[in-house]
């Protein structure tokens, strides 16, 4: 329908041992920001949610850091694009939750924001 989109994520779940490392992707059906914008500081952000707690911002702008996030994540994917990345390189207890891509595209001159 008119200024949808859609975001789809793998692997729905994974199991992994601690120091593994394990890649979650997200694809998104409409490219990413809106070129004439420049910076898309909000294009693809990655967030983890641990039982009871609020979701927490672990990547922002697709692959940059938030200042608490561990050095062991990293961010992938290109500006404009529709194929974004979280990896985890060695896994730790504490990243036990579940995780998710939020995304930022403007639709027939509209902005839309996924959840």
């Amino acid at each position: 329908s008119q200024g949808q989109v859609t975001v789809i994520q793998t692997p729905t779940e994974k199991h992994v041992q601690n120091g593994q490392t394990v890649t979650l992707t997200c694809k998104t059906s409409s490219s990413i920001g809106r070129q004439s914008d420049g910076d898309c500081k909000s294009c693809v952000s990655w967030y983890l949610q641990k039982l009871g707690e609020t979701p927490k911002l672990l990547v922002y702008y697709i692959k940059s850091l938030q200042s608490e996030t561990p050095s062991r994540f990293s961010g992938n994917g290109v500006d404009y694009g529709t194929d974004f990345s979280l990896t985890i390189s060695g896994v730790q207890t504490e990243d036990t939750g579940d995780y998710f891509c939020q995304s930022y595209h403007w639709i027939n001159n509209t902005p839309v924001l996924t959840q």
